[in-house]
């Protein structure tokens, strides 16, 4: 029987070890790379071409929404579920709105592992049983379906608001995306106005609520 071929991204590497040993379980399934963050995962993605990826959320450089997003416009067959520990209805609407397959609760059983790579490589979309349709059904209708005002934002735009988060300076930043400094600083000068945002302390505590970045990240200055 062929086995579906997992990739594995979560900035721990105890996390990712936990995960490979459950999957390692499931007679169906191979573990072929694994991620420390979401650049390193697209860049796996290229070499290995998995079946499935299991991705977290908080992760630094590249965050697990932006690079379900950019799994889902760059390697089409590819199925990805989010493991995290946010059940809050935000987190899970914004995944699938990426581009996610399911939503897994990081203290699932592996059955719940199995059943939710199952799931997605037929086709379907799987989310944790503490996770219901009727939930979600709910938030949208709260929130008449409207886009989060970091929604809003191109993914660019989305991607320095983390790497300024982070803590990285405009050169630092244009670095790492391989673009001006102007560039990166006309895209910062966007987005705040965007967020209405107007200085860096206020754009981090924006990224921390928004579950870009952790809560225990320092501002350099």
């Amino acid at each position: 029987m062929k086995k579906t071929r997992v990739l594995l991204a979560d900035d721990h590497g105890l996390v990712r070890a936990g995960f490979r040993s459950l999957l390692e379980k499931i007679p169906s399934v191979e573990v072929v790379a694994e991620a420390r963050d979401g650049r390193e995962a697209l860049a796996l993605l290229k070499t290995h071409r998995p079946d499935v990826v299991l991705m977290d959320i908080a992760m630094p450089s590249l965050n697990g929404l932006e690079a379900v997003a950019r799994v889902s416009k760059e390697f089409s067959s590819t199925r990805v579920i989010i493991l995290s520990m946010h059940t809050n209805e935000e987190y899970v609407v914004q995944a699938l709105r990426a581009g996610a397959s399911g939503y897994v609760i990081k203290d699932a059983a592996v059955a719940e592992l199995g059943l939710a790579i199952q799931a997605v490589t037929s086709g379907g979309t799987y989310l944790s049983p503490r996770i219901s349709k009727a939930m979600i059904e709910a938030y949208l209708d709260r929130t008449g379906d409207k886009r989060s005002p970091l929604e809003r934002l191109t993914p660019r735009q989305r991607e320095i608001v983390q790497l300024i988060a982070e803590g990285n300076s405009t050169k630092e930043i244009a670095f790492i995306l391989n673009v001006s400094v102007k560039t990166v600083e006309t895209h910062r000068g966007q987005l705040m106005d965007k967020l209405g945002i107007h200085d860096i302390p206020s754009l981090v505590r924006y990224a921390m609520r928004a579950g870009l970045v952790p809560t225990e990240v320092s501002f350099k200055g």
